[in-house]
This record gives C-alpha cells, sequence and structure tokens, in this order.
C-alpha cells in the first residue's frame, strides 16, 4: 500500500458514529441517503464547520440540488435544527445542529424499553393465572379470574406479590380466594409492598399468634406455625 496515502487516511482522522445510531437509523425513520447526509454533516461539525452548504456536501455525495433537497427534508422531519449565533464580533450567523437526531434516538430506545416492560408485566400477569391453577389443581372459575384481574388492575398489587400471598394461604392451610384477598387487603393497609416485606410481615404475626409454651411441658412445635388472617 503506498505509503503518502496511508499517512492521509491516520491524518484525516475518524468519524465516530454511535453504535446505537447505526443499528435503528431505519427505525426511527431514517432512509439511506438521509442517514448518509447527516453522517456527512456531523463529520462537517466535528471539523469546526458549523454550516456546510449544498456545494460543500455534494463533493462527497449527490448534486447540490439533491444535497439540498434531502436537508430541507431532514429539517421538516426534525433529525436536523438550524440555529443562530452571535460572534465575538457581534455578527449573526447560523449553523446547523444534529441534537434533534439525537433526542429522537434516546426517545425510540426509551419507548423499546417501555414496550418490554409492558411486555414483560403481561407476560408475569398471564404467568399468574398458571401459577394459581397450579396450586388449585384446577382450572379457575370466570369469578376467581375476575378477583385475580381486579387484584392487578384495580388494586394494583404486583404479580409478585400476588404470588405471594398465595403461598401464604398455602403455608396456613387456607388456599382459598377469600383468605388471600384478605391477606393482600393487610399487607396494603400497612404499606407491604415488596415480596422482601411480605415475608418479614408474615413471620411477624406467626410468632404473634404461636401460643406460649409452659417451662416444664414439652410439646411438638409446627415447622410453619400459621396466622388466621380471616380471624383480624
Amino acid at each position: 500500500m503506498n505509503k503518502r496515502f496511508v499517512m492521509q487516511w491516520i491524518t484525516e482522522g475518524q468519524l465516530s458514529v454511535p453504535k446505537l445510531l447505526l443499528k435503528n437509523y431505519r427505525k426511527i425513520g431514517l432512509n439511506e441517503e438521509e442517514f448518509v447526509l447527516l453522517l456527512q454533516v456531523y463529520d462537517y461539525l466535528t471539523e469546526h464547520h458549523p454550516f456546510p452548504t449544498p456545494e460543500d456536501l455534494s463533493e462527497r455525495g449527490p448534486s447540490s440540488l439533491e444535497c439540498a433537497r434531502i436537508l430541507r427534508q431532514l429539517l421538516k422531519k426534525g433529525y436536523l435544527s438550524l440555529e443562530e449565533h452571535i460572534d465575538e464580533d457581534g455578527v449573526l450567523f447560523e449553523s446547523y445542529s444534529i441534537e434533534p437526531l439525537w433526542e429522537k434516538l434516546l426517545q425510540y430506545l426509551n419507548q423499546e424499553e417501555l414496550e418490554k416492560e409492558n411486555d414483560m408485566k403481561k407476560q408475569e400477569e398471564f404467568n399468574i393465572y398458571t401459577v394459581f391453577e397450579r396450586e388449585f389443581s384446577r382450572p379457575l372459575s370466570p369469578i376467581e379470574c375476575e378477583t385475580l384481574a381486579m387484584w392487578l388492575d384495580q388494586d394494583q398489587h404486583s404479580p409478585e406479590i400476588i404470588r405471594a400471598a398465595l403461598r401464604e394461604s398455602v403455608v396456613s392451610g387456607k388456599l382459598n380466594f377469600r383468605y388471600i384477598d384478605r391477606i393482600l387487603f393487610e399487607w396494603k393497609k400497612n404499606g407491604v409492598q415488596t415480596l422482601q416485606q411480605a415475608r418479614a410481615y408474615g413471620e411477624k404475626f406467626r410468632k404473634y399468634q404461636q401460643p406460649k409454651q409452659p417451662a416444664q411441658e414439652k410439646r411438638k412445635v409446627e415447622p410453619f406455625p400459621t396466622y388466621n388472617w380471616l380471624e383480624k
């Protein structure tokens, strides 16, 4: 390889393009020609050339008329903006800004993350029906399905908390929806929102209910002392 070309390659430097933009430019609404021209504008900006004209851009690609058309598209679609500045001599000048491009990319990534979270939430809510049917060893009745939906949508209990209440009912030997609803009611009233808080709250009431043993009497301790939530 010609040494002169190698040195030119090195001295020209590199343009850093975020991989997230490279992977998602189509998803945020850019076509190929718009994306390439945006990169050209970005390169001019990094070289302290704040306002490349269509003629400047045409030296690297399409004609000046095409570059002008694509620039208008980018400005209209909100991927590029024009800003006004005043230099030290009080002279007004314009420059391009690609901040709108980064904003659109961030909006897309945030929306994508939100959709993933919603999908996971829906999957969790779907799975909880399966968990209940497995514990009850039968399909849930329409009223039971409606109750589950009410816990999730109206009472805003998380699937994790509902599963914890189900486990509490299993440990207590009272596997029914009325008992589980009472547990959830008590937890919400007492500010229980996490799995750790639910466990601590259940253990506290089990200890409270466990009768004190006489010093002389020896009795077998149940491995899972229970608390009757319905009698509270």
